[in-house]
């Protein structure tokens, strides 16, 4: 089912969950079975990232160094494929531009279409490892809205459309964009960034998922602006709670983004009592997800970085 009809045929605030491919040497059993605690509460879809390939240098013998292709992940379209094998739940990866060509995109399209999966979140994606600034690959696109134009554009062509029996308005894949409700590390400021977010959706994007933030102040005040600004499709919240004291820095240097004073200060009075951290974090997160429901957010997106006990958690107080 498409995100556009599962968020329009909501009554109420629903969770999903972003999971992160796992690294070569995890058997498919094993990851279906850390997914396991969240199905319990039907989330409507889980959306898997995606991550460019790095490279390495390796020495050779003449003292030169030769660069080598490293994928330490499996692909987020065979991780998709594998959770659906077992769980009746709708499934979103992660499209991103850099290190593809508009080329091998529609390959990976082409791919998605045919194992049935319809939801896509596109995105830029980060700047290579080593690389201060995002590069786009040669042939391929700079930015997500160029993405999602060139997603929308392979859609229209007519043997596209012939070759899945879709009528001239039908959309085969709905497609999500993200956010930042405290702006982009790169954008100058806020409204310059939700320009360039108003450029995604008129590209045609269906709705947009936010990063993760702490002060849902923030996020009411960025829906606002979007609003204003003439941006109408769904913005759900993305949420993360804290789970360690050296997140309160690691987190900001990351995302780009404030930790709250007062949970900054409880965290620090924890102290190395990791299990008050931990508590602490997903405290706060309960919190926030409570207020978010309570003003009609549409749904709850959670990023679970591996972790599952404190998403549980919460998802057991507030669904």
């Amino acid at each position: 089912m498409k995100i556009s009809e599962i968020l329009a045929s909501s009554t109420k605030a629903y969770p999903s969950l972003e999971i992160v491919p796992p690294l070569r040497g995890m058997t498919k059993d094993e990851l279906l079975e850390s997914i396991a605690p969240f199905m319990e509460f039907s989330p409507k879809y889980i959306n898997v990232t995606s991550h460019r390939d790095e490279f390495e240098f390796r020495a050779e013998a003449d003292g030169s160094f030769s660069r080598h292709l490293i994928r330490n992940r499996i692909s987020e379209t065979t991780v998709c494929a594998a959770i659906m094998s077992r769980y009746d739940v709708d499934v979103v990866p992660h499209l991103i531009c850099g290190g593809n060509t508009a080329e091998e995109i529609e390959s990976r399209l082409d791919n998605l279409a045919f194992l049935g999966i319809n939801n896509i979140l596109a995105l830029r994606g980060d700047s290579m490892t080593g690389e201060k600034r995002f590069t786009p690959t040669p042939g391929g696109y700079r930015y997500a809205s160029e993405l999602v134009e060139g997603i929308r554009s392979y859609q229209g062509s007519s043997s596209y459309r012939r070759s899945r029996g879709l009528d001239t308005e039908e959309r085969f894949f709905c497609i999500g964009v993200g956010a930042y409700p405290e702006k982009h590390f790169e954008a100058p400021n806020l409204d310059t960034d939700i320009e360039n977010l108003k450029k995604k959706v008129d590209a045609g994007a269906d709705y947009i998922i936010t990063q993760m933030f702490f002060d849902n102040q923030v996020y009411y005040d960025f829906v606002a602006k979007c609003r204003a600004a003439g941006i109408t499709v769904p913005i759900i919240p993305g949420l993360k709670p804290l789970s360690t004291v050296k997140q309160i820095n690691t987190l900001p240097e990351a995302f780009s983004l404030d930790i709250p004073v007062e949970l900054t200060e409880e965290m620090k009075k924890a102290g190395d009592n990791k299990a008050a951290a931990y508590r602490i974090g997903t405290e706060w997160c309960t919190m926030q997800c409570k207020d978010l429901i309570a003003h009609g957010v549409p749904a709850v997106h959670f990023y679970t970085m591996g972790k599952s006990e404190n998403i549980v958690s919460i998802l057991r107080e507030c669904f």
